[in-house]
């Protein structure tokens, strides 16, 4: 059985990389993550695209960091510890923002496609919204990564 997502985008600035396309991927990332992690509730994410002055603004804000970053996670559960009850009609797991030049720069940095950096970045980020922090220790490091790498190469997107 499929559980119901609704993922709601909107861009903080008009961008020629902002598609049908794009937007299908971001869709399928946030939803492959949920499902690989086994998330059983109805589930709202916001996804926000942006360019590097506003995700810098909030990097600066919210985490004390004085410098655009490729994205940003504010899960509205801390550590995961979703309220049944909440979550019974709707799990709103929180806010994404995405940095779509970012994003463009490290595909070509990192050697693949632009698609493919932008689906790991929305993979990385819904698993922060689950609760997962790779800052944390060196061991959540390890399965973020684990766990990023095998939800984004089932997307199968190159």
């Amino acid at each position: 059985m499929r559980i119901p997502l609704h993922v709601i985008i909107s861009a903080k600035e008009p961008f020629e990389e902002d598609t049908p396309e794009l937007r299908r991927v971001i869709r399928r990332a946030v939803y492959a993550a949920l499902k690989h992690e086994g998330h059983p509730y109805p589930t709202e994410v916001s996804v926000t695209l942006c360019g590097p002055e506003y995700i810098h603004e909030l990097n600066k804000e919210y985490r004390g960091v004085d410098r655009p970053t490729d994205v940003l996670s504010f899960p509205l559960y801390e550590d995961g510890q979703f309220d049944e009850v909440e979550c019974r009609d709707l799990c709103e797991l929180g806010d994404i923002v995405l940095s779509l030049p970012r994003a463009k720069e490290q595909a070509a940095e990192l050697g693949h496609g632009f698609l493919r950096e932008v689906a790991f970045l929305t993979v990385h980020s819904t698993l922060h919204l689950l609760g997962y922090d790779h800052e944390r220790s060196e061991e959540e490091d390890e399965l973020q990564c684990r766990l990023q790498k095998e939800i984004v190469t089932a997307l199968n997107l190159e």
